[in-house]
């Protein structure tokens, strides 16, 4: 049929020179479909087109092409088609015609349930709701976007497909939420994307990646692309399943923390990193034989500066592009679960960076950071602290933990910087930080974020674990909420770390007049479920490596190092270490740089490998040395006070299983005739010798095994004299009882 062409169809609504100059805050009021009556009036905005057709399309004939008018030198194009009926665009370009849906024909994309959730901070798959969603809409295959932005006058969807134009998709704002939408025709996993953001005041902000965004260009690019929606392909159904025992407090937990850009150099080149894909295949099997039960890597969500190894994260949802795509890493957890090995990230909520396209001043103003650098900023870092006040903020971080546990199938995630975020006054002077609303210096809106992340974790991924780097005081952090608690499943016992470090840096000939240093965390080692930790932190930034610390000769330092990791395994409390303590690494770990792989052509080196390797297979075959980490019925004291000779020793103990004699020489002489008391008499069998020549040691010991003899000492019904190797560790077990 044929439509009459009404002057009043070409009749151009207000707000026409805001749209052709960028400025519109409501495009849909003038572009698409509006009905006339009989027919419906299509606005389109091509700047640049020669010529746009409208396509009618018919159910039961082929379709009809329609002309639209160019309105003067706007980019606007209209024309009309009859009331109802379906149409796509064919558009002329100077060298192309591309035929396309029209973007600004489809209605409302996002739930009003989904939005009110957002705004409440309480909606879990902020990962499926916002950012960029392949999807097909009524029959249209294409991506929808949101972005939140309520600051913002205007907000367009730029990107390689619209030649980084921000006229050429403006978004739709659901107001009550603060959310820009737009569903774009045609697009699919792979495009390359960001957001152009117009403030109030007009100005055009540097264009800014998505914060939702599941996958992004490699650094130094900062586009964020459009990820793929298909589901990953899992078979760790049987560990899923499992997993939940393996993690319990009363399980061993052996984690081998790693910086998978430095763990290992392909061919040695040092301008080049692994993928997922190489490091399934050489991590895999490593710690396989380390006897590690999980890796934790450093962060892996995508951050812009190499140089923060991580720590300063502007992906949350995407999973860096250094080493592949976000199925490449779904495959290298899987390839972790069918190994037996549990997989932890570290997650940062506790800041972010001032990079330009991310999340600083995101739409014009402090949105997802406070606006008061008494608040947001930290000036150890300088980067920007999250606002927990805002339902928005705590949904976005809330909903990134989620998603790591959820889609990717991760184990655990370790909380960096708690402490950080606990106390309002953290590296502040006087007069630098703002009181809470009680005039203290707590800050209860981290703290309350914190809770509801742990209860919700808790809610969804029950058997996942939360660990809290928290370095000071604060009770309760591993206690449930419902008790008062932060409800953490874990925390690292920075305490202890310290503590043992400096007393392991002593002269031997010194260590007797400071046993109290690591006599100290037996104190509080029950107080929560700690984790051991010989973290990265403590191999860098001018510390040296945990051998460079130990007093002596090459020998000597080595000794010591065995004993420390000896006295570690044997303490209360999981078990940490950083990539290349295992190898005794000699230097400060570099990013730049890899361990010291070659090394293990030494003795010395392989031998404290060797050791972990067998510190961490008994750790995990005696329920004595982990049953009751947490419980101090699993400790008893035998010698904690012999300061002249440096020798402390106890008991680890486990309901239904054998006891395990820790005994101590924290001096290099050799200490014969020692005797020390025992629960049991008869044969007790050497478990380990961190002195056995099979770890670089002198071999002293005592022949494999001892005779306890009814003599009471130590408050013990028996004893057993023992040869004490120098600077090194015993631990014994009564010879035919069960492990």
């Amino acid at each position: 049929m044929r439509i009459r062409q009404d002057a009043a169809h070409y009749v151009l609504p207000g707000g026409i020179d805001d749209l052709v100059h960028g400025r519109s805050s409501d495009p849909f009021a003038i572009l698409g479909r509006h009905n006339m009556g009989r027919v419906d009036v299509i606005r389109v905005l091509y700047h640049d087109a020669a010529r746009v057709r409208l396509v009618v399309e018919r159910p039961r004939a082929s379709p009809i092409e329609r002309p639209m008018r160019r309105m003067d030198d706007t980019g606007l194009h209209v024309g009309t088609i009859p009331a109802g009926a379906r149409y796509h665009l064919k558009i002329v370009w100077a060298d192309a015609v591309e035929e396309t849906a029209d973007p600004y024909s489809f209605g409302l994309l996002l739930d009003e349930a989904d939005l009110t959730l957002f705004a409440e901070g309480r909606h879990r798959q902020l990962d499926q709701l916002m950012g960029a969603q392949p999807m097909v809409v009524d029959g249209t295959p294409g991506v929808r976007f949101a972005v939140w932005a309520p600051n913002a006058r205007r907000v367009s969807v730029i990107g390689d497909f619209n030649f980084w134009d921000g006229r050429r998709h403006p978004m739709r704002l659901r107001h009550a939420a603060g959310v820009w939408e737009l569903f774009i025709p045609g697009l699919g996993p792979g495009e390359r994307y960001k957001f152009e953001i117009m403030t109030r005041e007009g100005h055009i902000l540097p264009h800014k990646a998505d914060p939702f965004a599941r996958f992004a260009e490699r650094p130094p690019a900062t586009a964020s692309v459009v990820a793929s929606p298909a589901p990953f392909a899992w078979n760790d159904a049987e560990w899923m399943a499992t997993r939940g025992r393996a993690q319990a407090t009363d399980a061993p937990l052996a984690i081998y923390e790693l910086h998978v850009p430095s763990w290992r150099r392909p061919r040695g080149d040092p301008d080049r990193i692994m993928s997922w894909h190489e490091l399934a295949g050489e991590l895999i099997p490593y710690v396989q034989a380390a006897g590690f039960t999980h890796v934790e890597l450093m962060p892996v969500m995508e951050y812009p500066f190499g140089g923060s190894w991580g720590y300063q994260p502007l992906g949350l949802f995407a999973p860096s592009a250094r080493h592949g795509t976000p199925a490449d890493f779904a495959a290298f957890i899987d390839a972790c679960h069918a190994a037996g090995i549990g997989v932890i990230l570290d997650w940062v909520p506790a800041h972010f960076p001032n990079d330009v396209h991310g999340l600083a001043c995101f739409d014009g103003c402090a949105l997802y950071e406070h606006q008061d650098p008494r608040e947001g900023v930290h000036r150890d870092w300088n980067t920007h602290i999250y606002n927990f006040g805002r339902h928005e903020v705590r949904g976005f971080l809330i909903a990134s933990a989620l998603m790591w546990l959820e889609r990717f199938h991760i184990d655990g995630l370790r909380v960096d910087a708690v402490a950080s975020m606990l106390y309002r006054d953290y590296s502040r002077r006087e007069g630098e930080w703002i009181p809470n609303i009680h005039g203290g210096r707590e800050n209860l809106e981290a703290v309350a974020f914190l809770r509801q992340l742990n209860e919700t974790v808790r809610e969804t991924c029950p058997d996942a674990m939360m660990i809290a780097e928290e370095s000071t005081a604060w009770p309760g952090v591993t206690r449930p909420v419902a008790q008062g608690g932060l409800g953490f499943s874990y925390k690292w016992n920075m305490g202890w770390m310290h503590d043992s470090l400096r007393f392991f840096a002593r002269d031997p000939l010194w260590r007797g007049h400071h046993l109290n240093e690591i006599l100290f965390g037996l104190h509080y080692a029950f107080s929560e479920h700690f984790i051991l930790c010989l973290s990265h932190d403590e191999v860098t930034h001018g510390k040296g490596s945990l051998l460079a610390r130990m007093p002596g000769d090459g020998w000597q330092r080595h000794a010591n190092l065995r004993v420390f990791f000896a006295f570690m395994w044997a303490h209360p409390g999981r078990k940490l270490v950083f990539m290349g303590a295992e190898l005794a690494q000699e230097a400060e770990w570099s990013h730049e740089g890899e361990p010291p792989w070659r090394s293990l052509d030494d003795p010395l080196k392989a031998g404290m490998l060797g050791l972990v390797t067998d510190l961490n297979r008994l750790y995990r075959d005696l329920p004595a040395l982990h049953m009751l980490d947490s419980d101090p019925a699993g400790f008893a004291w035998m010698i904690g006070d012999d300061t002249a000779n440096a020798v402390l020793a106890w008991l680890r103990l486990a309901p239904g299983h054998a006891p395990v004699l820790v005994v101590l020489n924290l001096t290099p002489v050799v200490r014969r005739g020692y005797r020390v008391g025992v629960p049991v008499g008869g044969p007790w069998r050497e478990r380990l010798n961190s002195d056995a020549s099979a770890y670089g040691g002198s071999g002293v010991g005592n022949g494999g095994g001892v005779m306890a003899q009814p003599e009471p000492a130590h408050g013990q019904p028996c004893s057993c004299v023992l040869t004490l190797p120098p600077l090194a560790a015993l631990y014994l077990q009564p010879a035919g009882e069960g492990s």
